[in-house]
């Protein structure tokens, strides 16, 4: 079947292309990697500092210049798979797959908003609050796992779900605003980011909530407690824990409600056309609330992996920006489960091999470069057909 969703006839052409947009085939997904890359190395050729130097010899030796180009083409995408995949030069067993761990354990949180900001699309809502839900469960999730004392597993199970029921209220609130006023869940979701932020933050700062006792300037937690920590999967020697096995099952979650569930087919419904589903007796405002809590729900298992996937003391800057990223997760996974995985993981890998190009004399500030501009090439579907020559509706 194909992704591309029908506009509905009294759409105007911003809300058409905003639908493509939404519903990006794996083909104009992948062509549109492809020129982030492609533009990426121009980038890095024309601004590394040994190829800048070799422009004073361009005239009596072009060559040395095109050389240093792609030999800093060449090694700032070998370190970064180096960085992120395998590490063949790191002595022993540990070192070399240290990189792949770090992106699998890094790609968990992104994976998980991005399965959140997809189900919001897939209804037609565009979810901007990843950052206010995920500060939301690490609220309900710091407190559980720092102020309560219970057996091993137990806690954990229960920081984990005060923490998902407290983003989805968080993203509910949103749906029912939308529903009962016909606020747009842009405004709200952005504005209630600050609201997050800001109590989150006073939270911190009040030594009888969550403020660390006995700690610096910088307000802090104190660390969760041993028995609510995610459990490491390959040992002490590794940082990835269970996290990633959680992604794994939200993945097939987020599969089955939007392809096998009733409830996944009015989401479908709505967000193809929201008036042929009302007129089919779909309950629009209902859905909208139900939408909007449950992809917090799956954004909250984001902020559950931040806050119980590290011994530390957490302060407001644990969020990352995962809930930023995670709407370029869901662009560039066409809103499905299988493209939100592979997308979350390239997400993923740059963020463990970024520190590995910097050693190798690349500005990891490329790969932004690259990810600013595969938003732009995917949030751009006539220009990457236009490039490419596709056609009008491109094959799966």
């Amino acid at each position: 079947m194909s992704n591309v969703v029908k506009p509905e006839a009294n759409e105007s052409r911003s809300e058409t292309l905003l639908r493509e947009i939404m519903s990006g085939t794996p083909l104009r997904i992948g062509l549109s990697a492809l020129l982030a890359f492609m533009f990426g190395a121009i980038f890095m050729a024309a601004f590394n500092q040994d190829v800048v130097d070799s422009y004073a010899t361009f005239g009596s030796d072009p060559m040395l210049t095109f050389q240093t180009a792609w030999d800093t083409i060449v090694n700032g995408y070998t370190s970064l798979l180096t960085g992120s995949i395998f590490n063949p030069n790191g002595g022993d067993a540990v070192s070399m797959f240290r990189p792949i761990t770090e992106t699998l354990r890094l790609s968990a949180p992104l994976i998980l908003a991005g399965l959140g900001v997809s189900l919001g699309f897939r209804v037609g809502l565009f979810n901007v609050g990843g950052t206010g839900q995920i500060l939301m469960s690490l609220l309900g999730v710091t407190w559980v796992s720092t102020r309560m004392t219970m057996p091993w597993g137990i806690h954990l199970i229960v920081a984990l779900i005060v923490g998902v029921v407290l983003a989805a209220a968080w993203g509910g609130l949103v749906g029912l605003l939308k529903a009962k006023t016909g606020a747009h869940e842009v405004i709200v979701t952005i504005m209630l980011n600050y609201v997050a932020l800001y109590l989150y933050t006073w939270f911190l700062r009040e030594p009888s909530l969550l403020l660390e006792h006995g700690g610096g300037g910088t307000p802090k937690s104190d660390p969760p407690a041993v028995t609510a920590q995610m459990p490491l999967l390959l040992g002490p020697s590794f940082d990835l824990h269970i996290g990633i096995l959680i992604a794994i099952a939200a993945i097939f979650v987020y599969w089955w409600l939007m392809e096998r569930s009733a409830i996944g087919f009015r989401f479908k419904m709505v967000g193809a056309n929201s008036h042929a589903a009302r007129a089919a007796g779909i309950k629009i405002e209902s859905t909208y609330i139900w939408a909007l809590a449950i992809s917090a729900a799956f954004v909250g298992l984001a902020g559950v992996n931040q806050g119980l996937g590290q011994a530390g003391g957490l302060t407001a800057s644990v969020n990352g920006n995962i809930g930023f990223d995670a709407i370029t997760v869901a662009l560039l996974g066409g809103s499905r489960a299988r493209g939100v995985m592979f997308a979350g993981l390239l997400f993923g890998a740059f963020k463990a091999g970024g520190p590995s190009m910097q050693l190798a004399g690349v500005s990891p500030e490329i790969l932004g470069v690259v990810q600013a501009l595969l938003v732009l090439f995917v949030a751009a579907p006539p220009l990457v057909r236009a490039i490419f020559r596709l056609p009008k509706k491109e094959a799966n």
